[in-house]
């Protein structure tokens, strides 16, 4: 479905789970949890069908970004961290949901970091899901180079500094494998994702160099799980710790999980869903 946020503008959404069940003579609410997907450029399929694992303790609800995906195209000036952390905002709002959990995952973590910055008292909790709070390209560089070799590092580093058209497409076919160690059981979830290159290409030469989140972190109201792979190349394991480091204390979990890359659902369903699970449920 697609949901309108502000006036002629909407955004595609779609829920897994019922928001209430029954629980002896009334209805009790599930919490909601939020996903926002990574990218930039991309669209929440990546969600589907793995995130149904936590659709019995939760309504899940994923969208496509503002720009992306099934949701309404939208002008250049739009594609910025604190649109899109405001539309969270906005789509619960619309949705009439009341202190979400919100996932991040990658992209969609930045999102995350920003939402958290600019409206901290919103969510309930928020989960940031192999992702980074400052772009970090020296780290990218050394983790693909110690997955794939001199090679790998060499198109990283080409296709960061410049996203042409080529540059992700050599990127897309050679580095894609490495971000998790554990190859896709799904050969179809290329295809079904919709992309729109111009947002990954406009964030990359934009925002992106020099974004830092993290002194944004601080200013947590709600328990934050920083969840990650240890095996990640494009954000690696230092990231994570990076953003843990910023959160406070008292409301920040960090969980590491080693055999896993980008993603730790891709590689590890079990103990990466059990994670989530907990920290949904505590």
């Amino acid at each position: 479905m697609r949901i309108e946020i502000s006036p002629g503008h909407r955004l595609y959404v779609d829920i897994t789970g019922f928001g209430q069940v029954p629980h002896g003579p009334t209805l009790q609410d599930k919490p909601v949890l939020l996903c926002l997907h990574g990218g930039p450029g991309f669209d929440h399929s990546s969600f589907k069908p793995a995130f149904n694992a936590l659709a019995d303790i939760t309504q899940v609800v994923v969208y496509d970004h503002r720009g992306h995906g099934r949701s309404d195209r939208r002008p250049r000036e739009e594609w910025t961290l604190d649109t899109w952390a405001d539309d969270v905002v906005r789509l619960c709002d619309a949705l009439g949901i009341s202190k979400p959990i919100v996932l991040g995952q990658s992209f969609g973590g930045f999102v995350a970091q920003r939402y958290l910055a600019r409206h901290p008292a919103h969510p309930a909790k928020v989960i940031l899901s192999s992702t980074s709070a400052a772009f970090n390209l020296p780290r990218k560089l050394a983790m693909f180079e110690r997955l794939g070799g001199p090679s790998a590092r060499e198109l990283a580093e080409r296709f960061w500094l410049d996203p042409t058209p080529q540059n992700m497409a050599d990127y897309l076919r050679e580095l894609m494998p490495l971000y998790n160690p554990t190859p896709s059981s799904d050969p179809d979830s290329g295809a079904r994702k919709i992309a729109v290159w111009e947002i990954l290409d406009h964030f990359v030469r934009t925002e992106m160099p020099s974004m830092n989140l993290a002194p944004g972190l601080a200013k947590a109201q709600c328990p934050v799980l920083v969840l990650a792979g240890e095996d990640d190349p494009v954000c690696p394991l230092a990231d994570a710790q990076d953003i843990a480091q910023a959160l406070p204390e008292h409301w920040r979990q960090f969980v590491s999980l080693p055999g896993c890359g980008h993603g730790t659902w891709r590689d590890r369903p079990e103990a990466a869903f059990a994670v989530l699970r907990e920290f949904i449920q505590s």
